[in-house]
């Protein structure tokens, strides 16, 4: 249709096409329903595979009633693709979640990451990119209620910031995190869309919607790259299971039900089980990249030089290799630095080699079935066994840190002799079943384990909250995209633990993308302009140097900072919560982690039920009870803050506790209530 075409009643001609554009869809998911695969599959696994895939495809085409189909509509002024002849007409698209086709296969709603729907969020006044008109749509429970119109390229129409945009912005929050498709803005939109074989690191202030552009950016990467990443695999690390429950709905509601959920604990958890907790100096020392080579050297050690020449009896001849020769062939593989079960692996094959070469010289011909043969023979595996033995990852960790002369030796030169105390067992361990383990020892035993054999490598991985990670977990989720790219999402003021980084360069170097691009977003989107610039007031002392937020939002009233007498701060916390459920959305109260029993108790008393983070919030449920050690990466529409000394104390030193509390304070969208009987920080003043 062309551009300049309209109804004399928009409203009604955009819900007509919403109503057919759904029919459509439901049709699309019938025909995938209605597939006959019986006469198409060569075999039960075929079968098999097959509708699974169906499946999935009937799940991605699922309609959901709650979720916009289509957000935005690009008048263009002409033809996509062609020549831009004068008097020529344009396209009309509507851009959307997903695609859809009526019966005849055109398009009735645009994919949101097809190239033609690129303007949507790029076009401007000064560069319109062929877009005439984009019209935003707003909606209400489902239902179509609203649009907004942009004439691009009318010199008279004056530039006006989109009421629909900043609703769907400041839209309450109940339930988990939303996609931001509607509202993704230029400089995101550029990071979402970058191509597949580079890295990209977001360093991000709160608000700045930098979770939301990375898993944005899986989606793009999946649509653009569909086949390449179905073969290779994709990977979301987040740093809690709350956190993950809080994003688990983006990606199925852009139809991408594939992309593996998980902590850096749970890609470290498979060999041993985690039970034991470190002290922050231990864990600081565990966490450093200098581990890795004492786990290499430890590994390496097992390589003893033969004493002894192998001896191979087939039939009535003996085949001599003498000791020098496998000596020689041992330094070669440790100089070619390969994984230790790899030249574990290849060994007995060189030895092998070495005896088919005298089998020749003597006049026989071998083939590679003798050669096989010769590498399985006793005295070639008994050789083997003595030169270069197998090594079990945590059997080897467990020795690192409950043999302290084994630890010496492989430390010399690294670890201080304090440092090597730090992370001896208290309680040495008998057996790796017996022992137990931390979160540290698991990725320790990660890295052993990638030293024995190589790790399996994603196509694209995406680290939220990376600022967090130590330089050996930064190495360990670095294995798993070693071919493969990432995007790194973090915020350097936000680092709450003993070991975060302090500089993408050096986490980027850790992980093994060492040639990332770095880009910075500043525009905050979500936190109001008040509570954004109170927080700010930590980051001289939290982040030197680090460019606050600068907030689009203004929200008058929305901060507001309380003293109350100690006793009756309890009592002035579940007021402040009640004034929050007044108003529509979610509401966290969140508080140093000791501070909970003592709330809880408070809000049980005044019979108020309050949920558990990661619990998912519903109209009739919408306080969450959250520690401070917690909040990181969620957002309620109203946060009630106990106590800031109190998150500030509860945590080893001043700067990781105000690096706390800047999190805490920058969990709102809508409204701050922080409410206090001890003196504020005073970086706060």
């Amino acid at each position: 249709m062309p551009a300049h075409e309209e109804s004399s009643n928009p409203l009604v001609r955009e819900r007509a096409h919403l109503a057919a554009s759904r029919a459509a869809l439901r049709a699309m998911r019938e025909d995938v329903q209605a597939l006959d695969i019986r006469d198409v599959t060569a075999n039960w696994v075929n079968a098999a595979v097959l509708q699974s895939q169906i499946d999935d495809r009937i799940k991605a085409l699922a309609d959901l009633s709650h979720t916009p189909l289509f957000f935005g509509r690009l008048d263009y002024l002409h033809v996509v693709g062609a020549e831009k002849a004068e008097g020529s007409e344009g396209e009309r698209f509507y851009i959307g979640r997903r695609h859809v086709h009526d019966a005849h296969g055109d398009p009735m709603v645009i994919d949101w990451r097809a190239p033609v729907s690129q303007p949507f969020y790029q076009a401007s006044r000064n560069n319109p990119l062929d877009v005439d008109h984009r019209r935003r749509f707003g909606y209400t429970g489902g239902e179509l209620t609203a649009y907004e119109d942009e004439y691009l390229t009318d010199p008279s129409e004056t530039e006006q910031t989109s009421k629909l945009l900043q609703a769907e912005i400041e839209r309450p929050r109940v339930g988990p995190m939303r996609d931001i498709v509607a509202t993704i803005q230029p400089e995101q939109d550029e990071i979402v869309r970058s191509d597949l074989g580079g890295t990209v690191c977001v360093q991000g202030g709160p608000g700045t919607g930098k979770t939301a552009v990375g898993l944005h950016r899986v989606a793009y990467l999946l649509y653009a790259h569909r086949e390449r990443l179905a073969r290779t695999g994709t990977l979301v690390v987040g740093p809690n299971r709350s956190f993950l429950h809080y994003i688990e709905q983006v990606l199925p509601a852009l139809g991408e039900l594939e992309v593996q959920q998980a902590t850096v604990e749970d890609l470290v958890a498979a060999r041993v089980e985690v039970r034991g907790t470190d002290d922050a100096a231990a864990a600081v020392v565990k966490g450093d990249a200098r581990m890795a080579e004492v786990l290499r050297r430890a590994i390496r050690s097992h390589v003893t030089p033969p004493v002894e020449p192998v001896v191979v009896v087939r039939g009535s001849r003996r085949w001599r290799v003498p000791a020098y020769e496998v000596e020689e062939m041992t330094a070669e593989l440790l100089a070619r630095d390969m994984r230790y079960g790899a030249a574990h692996e290849a060994l007995p094959q060189r030895i092998a080699h070495a005896v088919l070469v005298r089998m020749e010289e003597a006049g026989e011909a071998p083939d590679d079935r003798v050669q096989n043969a010769v590498a399985r023979n006793p005295a070639v595996k008994a050789a083997v066994k003595a030169v270069w033995p197998a090594v079990d990852p945590a059997k080897l960790v467990l020795r690192l840190l409950t043999d302290a002369e084994f630890l010496a030796a492989h430390a010399e030169g690294i670890l201080s002799d304090d440092e090597q105390k730090q992370i001896l067992m208290v309680k040495p361990a008998r057996s790796v079943k017996a022992a137990r383990w931390t979160a540290a020892d698991a990725v320790l035993i990660d890295e052993a384990a990638d030293l024995v054999a190589r790790t399996h490598s994603l196509g694209h991985v995406v680290i939220d909250e990376a600022q967090d990670l130590s330089p050996m977990q930064y190495r360990a989720v670095g294995r798993r995209c070693s071919t493969g790219s990432a995007t790194v999402l973090g915020d350097l003021a936000q680092g709450t633990t003993p070991w975060s980084t302090g500089s993408w360069e050096q986490a980027l170097f850790h992980l093994g993308k060492a040639d990332a691009v770095v880009e910075e977003l500043t525009a905050g989107f979500r936190v109001p302009r008040e509570v954004i610039a109170y927080a700010s007031r930590l980051l001289p002392a939290i982040s030197p140097g680090l460019t606050p937020v600068e907030s689009v939002r203004e929200a008058p009233g929305s901060l507001a900072v309380r003293e109350a007498a100690a006793e009756e701060l309890d009592a002035a916390v579940v007021a402040a919560c009640e004034e929050s459920l007044r108003h529509e959305g979610s509401i966290g109260l969140i508080a140093a982690d000791a501070r909970l029993p003592a709330l809880a108790a408070a809000l049980g008393a005044a019979g108020h039920a309050y949920l558990s983070p990661g619990e998912e919030t519903t109209a009739a449920s919408r306080l969450t009870l959250v520690p401070a050690s917690l909040a990181k990466g969620l957002e309620y529409d109203y946060v009630v803050l106990d106590e800031p000394a109190a998150v500030v104390d509860g945590e080893p030193d001043e700067r990781t506790g105000l690096r706390r509390l800047y999190v805490a304070l920058t969990r709102a969208v809508s409204g701050l209530t922080v409410l206090h009987a001890a003196d504020l920080p005073e970086q706060l003043a």
